[in-house]
């Protein structure tokens, strides 16, 4: 990436740099390389706002008390291949990493395994407990609630999380991911786009004064984002809040609003073991022509190629391992100062 307010940071340098920092902040060695591990993954698929850019924050986190280093999931109930879990606070991404292997461990013994996780924080890219388990082999739908940082559709006060919601599955040697919050720009993407001084590309919601825009820092100040698909997103946030603190028994996004920061979070990870399916043998055949008849779909600029979901972290992966990790100069810096 040529431009002088990047840098190319390898992904071993990022990941070393990232451990360490950890480690000072009382992780076990083992923690500490894991949750390094996820941060570096991420900003190595190109998802930097909730890698590289992601990580200050989360040091901010541990420091002030919100994410407790050691703390680990303990199992509050089970019936058949359900779950509930408490995640203690512990650091959003190990406990999602352990949901998503409990849930792939019930599929396995059930067909189908669903960990409902409560009290546990921001489990970062939602995406990465996708690929996790499409790569063992797994159907896998899970998301979480937030703060809230939307309105209903028609309403000007936040009181909906943009709640991520991931699908996955597997597909040759990688697997199909579709992640999204739902609103219409992340968070994350309108922060990136403030710190590399650009426009969203179409809008994103409203400013101050109620006007569309595609300003990021506007939308950021309003906090009017739009939700996917208008008042269908609006409601599919809300059931998604609703799932995940009944299922849970966790706070839902008007409870966790109330606390200091945004921690306590409830979060499902449902992983279905597509080996026990009767039609497996045929399923990568079918995906094979389902992609096949997407991608021959017209386009409207010869520059525009159709892509499925995940595609392009492939590309964008093997491009930052070969040729580093683009950073932000003064991301870096401040990581470097921690």
């Amino acid at each position: 990436m040529e431009n002088n307010n990047f840098i190319q940071i390898s992904g071993q340098q990022m990941q070393q740099r990232f451990a360490a920092i950890l480690l000072s902040l009382g992780f076990t060695n083992e923690r500490a390389d894991e949750c390094a591990a996820i941060f570096t993954n991420n900003s190595i698929d190109g998802i930097y706002t909730h890698g590289v850019n992601r990580f200050p924050r989360f040091v901010q986190y541990v420091k002030d008390g919100y994410v407790l280093p050691n703390e680990t999931p303990s199992l509050k109930n089970k019936f058949g291949g359900i779950e509930q879990w408490d995640g203690n606070l512990g650091p959003g991404p190990l406990n999602a990493q352990h949901a998503t292997n409990t849930a792939m461990n019930l599929a396995q013994q059930h067909g189908i395994g669903c960990v409902a996780l409560a009290n546990t924080n921001h489990w970062m890219r939602g995406g990465t407990y996708g690929w996790q388990a499409a790569k063992a082999g797994f159907v896998f739908i899970g998301w979480t609630n937030t703060t809230a940082i939307m309105p209903a559709w028609g309403a000007t006060d936040p009181k909906l999380g943009n709640n991520p919601l991931v699908f996955a599955l597997p597909f040759k040697h990688e697997a199909i991911v579709l992640d999204m919050a739902m609103s219409q720009y992340s968070y994350g993407a309108m922060e990136l786009a403030v710190l590399k001084n650009e426009q969203l590309p179409v809008a994103g919601g409203y400013d101050d004064e109620g006007a569309l825009t595609n300003d990021p820092a506007a939308i950021l100040s309003s906090k009017r984002p739009l939700p996917i698909g208008y008042w269908k997103g609006a409601g599919l946030a809300l059931l998604l809040d609703i799932l995940a603190t009944v299922l849970s028994g966790g706070l839902s996004v008007h409870e966790i609003t109330a606390k200091a920061a945004e921690c306590s979070l409830s979060q499902v990870f449902i992983a279905i073991d597509i080996s026990k399916l009767g039609n497996h043998s045929l399923i990568t055949k079918t995906l094979e022509t389902i992609l096949e008849d997407y991608q021959r779909s017209v386009v409207q600029t010869t520059s525009k190629k159709i892509t499925y979901p995940g595609q392009r972290v492939l590309q964008t992966r093997q491009n930052n391992l070969a040729n580093g990790i683009p950073v932000i100069k003064k991301v870096w810096e401040q990581i470097l100062a921690l």
